[in-house]
């Protein structure tokens, strides 16, 4: 028996998968009276130069640890940030739908961003009720969760025992943190672009191990 007993360090069990969530780099500037272009009814903004390096800094920061997949959503941002470390790892992204960033109804494509800066009554309520849904034809919180936690039980599901990378959106973060802590619905909205944030899911419980990591930024 050792006379010695040192702290815990945390081990990855074999039936839980660790996802390393990146929000996408920053993207191009909304402009007044023009669109993004779209995806399924969805603004797909691709990235601006500062969005490039952030994709090129993350690169940087994870092409040393052991991850086994990565992960984009349908939307170009996540594509393009996802490439640096696709290519350092020799991997191909795969998709996953269900992690597309939250539908903002009437507001998509662009129009969200001068509402929000604008304080519009809409997106005030939104923010004091924590519910996307308050935005006129967007999705709910509880729907945006929904299909959240459907995707990335899915990807955990297929790499048990493993780390992957999930490139993702803001809202998206957002709403697998709350789920995973039991947070309230915004409690962990505002990530940063660029930023690395860690959760385990098994079944033995979720972890959150880590939110907006930027110290590669």
């Amino acid at each position: 028996m050792s006379n010695e007993a040192r702290q815990h360090k945390f081990v990855l069990r074999p039936n839980a998968c660790e996802l390393v969530l990146i929000r996408h780099g920053e993207t191009q500037a909304a402009k007044r009276g023009e669109m993004f272009p779209m995806i399924n009814g969805q603004g797909d903004p691709a990235l601006r130069p500062e969005g490039e390096a952030q994709a090129a800094a993350v690169a940087a920061r994870l092409r040393h640890e052991a991850i086994k997949a990565i992960y984009v959503t349908t939307m170009q941002r996540t594509h393009q940030t996802a490439a640096p470390l696709a290519q350092a790892l020799g991997m191909t992204p795969k998709v996953e739908a269900d992690l597309r960033e939250v539908f903002l109804g009437e507001w998509d494509g662009g129009e969200f961003r001068f509402r929000a800066a604008e304080n519009d009554p809409a997106f005030l309520r939104a923010r004091k009720k924590e519910c996307w849904g308050e935005l006129p034809g967007a999705e709910t919180f509880a729907a945006l969760q929904a299909r959240v936690v459907r995707g990335l039980t899915r990807i955990a599901n297929a790499h048990l025992g493993e780390s992957v990378a999930v490139v993702v959106h803001g809202g998206v973060v957002g709403a697998a943190l709350s789920y995973v802590t039991g947070s309230r619905n915004f409690g962990f909205n505002g990530a940063d672009n660029g930023s690395i944030s860690r959760i385990v899911m098994g079944p033995e419980g979720n972890i959150l191990r880590g939110f907006n990591d930027v110290a590669h930024l």
